[in-house]
This record gives structure tokens, C-alpha cells and sequence, in this order.
């Protein structure tokens, strides 16, 4: 048999044996995509590291929207944002600190978990071979595969006591920059024709200041540097429920290694529905500016997200990128940040007019988006749809968008797989499945 059609016929076959009447979910009470049907979250654990509100439940139970919230280790996020906007400095390694620990350091023990950090930024020099070999490839899977390595030089990769669950926490998120742009330099000059630089962190920058040296040189500015601190920060953490927090416990739960269950993370927020969709929206920002000739034009603008939710318009997927989230209703706490950030950051870069579009945007794609469902359930901007505005003015490349992501969250993961290993009853995390295909008799090969 021709090895092109097995393959188209093990395809087709897989039309029909993957068919699930949708009624069956509901008459078997299954929780598709661990939602209730309310749209709240199936309640699958416990934590104390982040807190995501993005709704009430009254005396009667039922959940209505309200204002959200994200907590980290019980602070709310604006509490902790807000005192580094005012005194202009960095604070991801204070938050890092933490989420990590559960507690604010003094200054004498922020001062020594930023040395421990700068400390471990420098690569391995068979880490920097790899990612050369490697040239080309997407940098989230450079960014998995190298972690992966990583196990191969730990002294004791496999032990899972808390003082080494530490000690290899505060060594990714201390690397996580480094190997991205040192990822990304090469392929800049292996994709693109680009001169070839690897410079290597300094001892007196914080992480988002190393970053943009390590990709940009000098070229960047004291705010670039103050909005990529302030925007790892709040994509640091996010609950324990979102997908790739979520991966990296479920993996935990097997005692697997750190670096194959923050491997897996990295896999999950990858995809486009997770921390791939900063592209999707600012793709989409572009194509509308382009699109719509008056950016002014209310009327103009909703005929055309109009098309676009009916998919006669743009990639005709029915969507409005960055409008709507799984948990948050009333608004999305990391998107209000974000708009503040971007408005500071467009004022600098002489792209206001751009903003404005953009807050136009969401507007405008909040209300056409609830009038095209036909429904009072609310939708509000999420944290993608100014991040990859944030980042294109800072003068970043889309190709580390989504890694910047992942540089962010390895706190919250690291955090999550902590609690994970340690907290008294753990189980490893085992969901059911019910299989509704009836029994089939064997048939022999000869009969077939």
C-alpha cells in the first residue's frame, strides 16, 4: 500500500472515530474544558500563591460579574505595581521573591536575591553550543529543549527537598533571559543575515534591563526597560488553574524532575489560545489599521468587527483577538495595568494616535462582541491585548513575544511546583475520562 494514502486513510478513519455527541457531555455531567456550566472554573486544588477573581457568588451560589482581581500571595497586583511606578524602580526580582517565598524581603534580602540571580544568568558554555545547533528553530522550543539540558548538568537533578526545588527555581528564572536572547540573536543572524552578538548579562542590571541588553545593546531606554519590568510582573502569576501553571502541577504530581515539568509548561503556553495570542492581537491591531481609513470613525470600525465576528473579514475566525477571557468578566486586571503602561509608552514614542485606535478597539470590540452573542454575559480586554503593543514600541521582535511570556511566568511556575511537592495529603493528580464506545468482539486477521 502507498505510504501517502495510508497515511490520508488513517486520517479519515480518525473522522469517525473521534465523534462525541455533544448532548453526551451533558448527559454524562461532564465538565468540558474543566468549566462548570456557568462558566466558572471546575475546583480541581488548593493554593496560597495567586488568587484570580473575576466574579461573586451570592448567597444563592450563582456567580455574577464584578470588577477583577489578581492577587499575588494575597497582595493585589495594583498594590504592588503602583509603588514602582511611583519610585521608579525595578521590582520582577522583588516579586520573584514573593511568589517564591510568600513574603516581602527587606531590603538586605532583596538586595542578596539579586545577586544570587545576576549570579546565575551566565550559560553553561555546552548550553550556548546547543542553542547554536539549533539555530533557526522556534525559540519556545529552544527555550523547552534547552531547559531539558539543563537536567544533564545538575548535580542532583532528580531531588525534589525543598532547598533543591529552590536552588533550580532561582537558576531558571535567572537563565530563562539569557538562553531566549541569545536564542534569538542567532537566529537573527542565521534567519535574517544579521551580525552575531552573545553578550553576556551584567552584574548591575536588573533582569529587564539584561534582557534588553543582551538583545539590544545600548539601544533602549530607561522607560523601555521600567514598562518590560512592570509587564513581566504581572504575567509572573497567574493561578494555579490556567493551562500551563496547570501542566506543570498536574507533571509535578508524578515527582517527575523540574526540568521535564517546566518543559511542559513551556509546550502548553506556546499555543495560540495561551501565551501565543500577544501575536494574534497585535497581527490583528495592524491589519485594522489598514483596514479601517478613519480611525476616528466609530460607525466605520463596527461594520468592520461586525464582519469580522460574522468571519466575513480579516482571517474570517470569528474573533476579536484579545477580547474575552475565561475567568475575568467586568475587566482583567492585567490589561488595566497594561493600558496604563502603553499610554506612558506611546506618549514617549510619539505613537498616541496608535493608542487611541487601540482603546478604540476595545471598546467598540467589547460592545460588538456582546450584541453579535446575544447575551448580558460581560467580556473585557485580556492581558494579550496591549502586551504586544507594549512590546512592539520597547522594539521587540514577535518571534520572543510569547518567550518574554514564558521569562515571566517560570516564577509562577517554579512557585506553583514548590507548593505542589510540598503540602500535606498530595496525590498525583488523576481526572476521569468515560469511555462511551460500545464493547466490539475480536475479529481475526484472516476474517477482517
Amino acid at each position: 500500500m502507498n505510504k501517502d494514502y495510508l497515511i490520508y486513510k488513517l486520517s479519515d478513519e480518525v473522522k469517525n472515530s473521534c465523534k462525541i455527541p455533544k448532548e453526551d457531555f451533558t448527559k454524562y455531567g461532564v465538565k468540558r474544558g474543566l468549566r462548570n456550566e456557568d462558566g466558572s472554573g471546575v475546583l480541581v486544588g488548593l493554593t496560597n500563591i495567586g488568587n484570580v477573581v473575576g466574579y461573586e457568588r451570592g448567597e444563592d451560589g450563582v456567580p455574577r460579574p464584578c470588577e477583577g482581581k489578581l492577587y499575588y500571595r494575597g497582595y493585589e497586583l495594583n498594590d504592588l505595581v503602583v509603588p514602582l511606578l511611583q519610585e521608579k524602580r525595578f521590582g520582577f526580582e522583588e516579586i520573584a521573591y514573593l511568589l517564591l517565598s510568600g513574603q516581602l524581603p527587606d531590603k538586605e534580602e532583596l538586595q542578596a536575591f539579586k545577586e544570587l540571580l545576576n549570579e546565575n544568568m551566565p550559560l553553561d558554555h555546552r548550553t550556548i553550543v546547543h542553542i547554536i545547533d539549533l539555530e533557526g528553530s522556534n525559540i519556545m522550543n529552544i527555550l523547552a529543549r534547552c531547559v531539558l539540558e539543563m537536567y544533564t548538568f545538575d548535580p542532583n537533578p532528580d531531588d525534589i527537598s525543598r532547598d533543591n526545588l529552590m536552588r533550580q527555581s532561582i537558576e531558571l528564572i535567572a537563565k530563562f533571559p539569557t538562553i531566549i536572547a541569545y536564542a534569538y540573536n542567532i537566529y537573527r543572524h542565521s534567519v535574517q543575515g544579521r551580525s552575531l552578538h552573545i553578550r553576556h548579562p551584567r552584574e548591575n542590571l536588573s533582569i529587564a534591563e539584561n534582557f534588553l541588553y543582551m538583545i539590544k545593546h545600548d539601544d533602549y531606554t530607561e522607560l523601555d526597560a521600567h514598562m518590560l519590568d512592570l509587564l513581566m510582573i504581572v504575567q509572573a502569576e497567574h493561578g494555579g488553574g490556567n493551562n500551563s501553571t496547570f501542566t506543570v502541577r498536574v507533571t509535578s504530581s508524578t515527582r517527575t524532575d523540574t526540568y521535564s515539568s517546566i518543559a511542559a509548561g513551556i509546550g502548553s503556553l506556546k499555543g495560540p489560545l495561551h501565551g501565543g495570542a500577544n501575536i494574534k492581537c497585535i497581527n490583528m491591531f495592524h491589519h485594522l489599521k489598514d483596514a479601517i481609513k478613519d480611525w476616528t470613525n466609530i460607525d466605520e470600525l463596527d461594520t468592520y468587527l461586525n464582519r469580522m465576528l460574522n468571519k466575513e473579514a480579516y482571517d474570517n475566525s470569528g474573533l476579536i483577538y484579545g477580547i474575552g477571557h475565561a475567568v475575568y468578566t467586568l475587566s482583567d486586571p492585567r490589561a488595566m495595568e497594561l493600558k496604563k503602561l502603553a499610554g506612558l509608552l506611546a506618549k514617549e514614542k510619539g505613537r498616541e494616535k496608535e493608542y487611541n485606535f487601540l482603546k478604540l478597539i476595545e471598546q467598540e470590540g467589547i460592545k460588538c462582541l456582546m450584541a453579535h452573542r446575544k447575551s448580558n454575559k460581560p467580556a473585557c480586554a485580556n492581558l494579550d491585548f496591549y502586551s504586544g503593543f507594549i512590546y512592539e514600541m520597547i522594539g521587540l521582535p514577535q518571534e520572543i513575544y510569547t518567550p518574554i511570556f514564558a521569562m515571566s511566568r517560570i516564577v509562577g511556575w517554579t512557585a506553583h511546583r514548590i507548593e505542589e511537592l510540598n503540602f500535606e495529603g498530595r496525590r498525583i493528580i488523576r481526572p476521569a475520562y468515560k469511555n462511551i464506545l460500545e464493547q466490539k468482539q475480536y475479529i481475526p486477521i484472516e476474517e477482517r
